[in-house]
């Protein structure tokens, strides 16, 4: 049986990740998204699988179009705030999942953030698989 650990990365406090912000950091060498939506955290890793641009560099929109036949191909307005836009050539994917809007079975790795009793926001980073007997 294997585990993964984590290891906390204090990244800043809490008002340095005002609502409806996001800002890149450096953690353990990597350059990782932090993305506060609504009161909630999430972290993406700064490059997108396309051609490896800084996809967390990108600017946030509003959202997205989505039409199902669940909905009767009726279009919906979805992922309101939730959406970053890769700079380099336009790939959105949706923050909260990780996933791509355009191609979904691309989907961007997710890092765990949290905020402890202090007010110091962390990125979980996996450190290695211990094997236990």
């Amino acid at each position: 049986m294997s585990s993964t650990r984590y290891e906390r990365h204090v990244v800043g406090a809490r008002a340095d990740f005002p609502d409806g912000t996001h800002r890149v950091v450096e953690v353990a060498g990597r350059e990782i998204g932090v993305f506060n939506i609504r009161g909630e955290l999430y972290g993406l890793p700064n490059i997108c699988p396309h051609q490896t641009g800084p996809v967390c560099s990108g600017r946030v929109v509003t959202g997205s179009l989505r039409s199902t036949q669940s909905t009767g191909w009726k279009t919906e307005w979805v992922h309101d705030g939730e959406v970053i836009v890769c700079p380099w050539h336009g790939l959105e994917y949706h923050v909260p999942t990780g996933q791509c809007l355009a191609y979904p079975h691309i989907r961007l790795r997710r890092y765990a953030v949290d905020v402890d009793d202090s007010g110091n926001v962390a990125v979980r980073l996996p450190t290695r698989r211990v094997r236990s007997a």
